[in-house]
């Protein structure tokens, strides 16, 4: 099947992001506290989606979370501890890019945590997260998946592209030979963790274009009614006719010159 043409993607994508400036006004005027997680394959397309989620959205109330390398304090605490700091408030939606999980993936598969640790966390998981819940966040939880032929070309696309490379780390070049004891980790995480009332929904992005459109929609649906009227605003006209800019002696630096097409 053809992939998904970028305007046909952007016309599909712009009704849904009006929904979500929508369900970002229900947010707000029930205080409500939306948690969702993304996680999957390396260059499955996390980042993508949750800037294609976020984007529109007022980040007053929008947050992502993308937690950097436990510190040496982090280490020695509690594993969900530095978690809990940022989890939602009222009326505000924050998009874990990674979470908790990484203790069920990367960790196990890397050999950053022993394994008594990573049973301990499936084991405490499921009761942590309904602690979440019953406290009334509403908490959604995605895996991205993608085969490895899609993995290797986005990451030789990465090595190629300067604006890119950033995304390589040596953790991720490693990661590569490691595909099926992913997929291993994976499972046993699925199987510990799949559970009343966050369980998980895996979409496909082999097309990211078509899975970003396919999360969206779905996390759209499962939400509850979350339609709230956009505030009446009244632009009167001025009643003065309108100011030019001034600067005194600072003046604006030169703009800049749009060079000629090739």
């Amino acid at each position: 099947m053809s992939k998904l043409k970028r305007k046909q993607y952007e016309d599909l994508l712009e009704p849904m992001q009006a929904e979500l400036i929508a369900m970002s006004r229900w947010v707000i005027a029930t205080g409500a506290r939306i948690a969702v997680i993304f996680e999957g394959r390396d260059t499955s397309g996390k980042g993508g989606v949750i800037k294609a989620i976020s984007d529109r959205l007022n980040p007053r109330h929008c947050r992502v979370v993308a937690m950097p390398t436990p510190s040496d304090t982090e280490r020695g605490q509690w594993y969900f501890q530095r978690y809990v700091a940022h989890l939602p408030s009222a009326g505000e939606l924050v998009l874990f890019d990674r979470s908790w999980y990484n203790r069920a993936g990367v960790e196990r598969v890397m050999g950053f945590a022993r394994e008594d640790q990573v049973e301990s966390f499936l084991a405490q998981c499921p009761a942590f997260e309904k602690l979440l819940t019953d406290d009334g966040i509403l908490l959604y939880k995605y895996w991205l998946s993608c085969d490895q032929e899609q993995q290797e070309e986005r990451l030789h696309e990465r090595l190629d592209d300067p604006l890119k490379r950033w995304k390589l780390s040596p953790i991720d070049l490693t990661a590569r030979q490691k595909y099926e004891d992913y997929t291993s980790a994976r499972e046993v995480m699925l199987e510990a963790t799949h559970k009343r009332p966050a369980p998980w929904t895996i979409v496909d992005f082999n097309d990211q274009r078509i899975g970003r459109l396919t999360l969206i929609r779905n996390f759209l649906d499962r939400l509850p009614d979350t339609w709230v009227a956009p505030p009446e605003i009244d632009l009167p006209p001025l009643n003065r006719k309108p100011a030019k800019e001034k600067f005194g002696r600072l003046g604006p630096i030169k703009p800049y010159k749009v060079p000629a097409s090739p």
